[in-house]
Formats: structure tokens, C-alpha cells, sequence
């Protein structure tokens, strides 16, 4: 299993468990709250870095 595989299946555990014990609005806040603030934590620089290697990997 490769480690982007790994991520996505821990992020659904973590999603289901927070289901199960919040309300759906305070856990849908945090499944995407958390990845928009850590993006928005980036650099400019480090920001489109991100975006060029990503459009790259999806021409692939």
C-alpha cells in the first residue's frame, strides 16, 4: 500500500470516528477545515510548488 493510500485511509477513519461521536457539521468543520488550514500555512513559494506538481501528476 503506498503512502498517499495510507493517508486516505486513515483520514476515513478518522472521518467515520468523528461522525460517529460529533455532530455531522462539527465533523464535516474539521475533515475540511484541518487540510485548508494547513494549505493556507504554506508559503506562497511552497503553494504553487504544490499546485505545479500536482496538475504534473495528473497529465501523467
Amino acid at each position: 500500500m503506498s503512502m498517499n493510500a495510507k493517508i486516505a485511509a486513515g483520514g476515513v477513519a478518522v472521518g467515520l470516528i468523528l461522525l460517529i461521536w460529533l455532530p455531522w457539521w462539527i465533523a464535516f468543520l474539521i475533515v475540511v477545515g484541518v487540510p485548508a488550514a494547513a494549505y493556507l500555512a504554506l508559503d506562497p513559494s511552497q503553494r504553487r510548488r504544490l499546485r505545479r506538481v500536482t496538475r504534473k501528476e495528473l497529465g501523467r
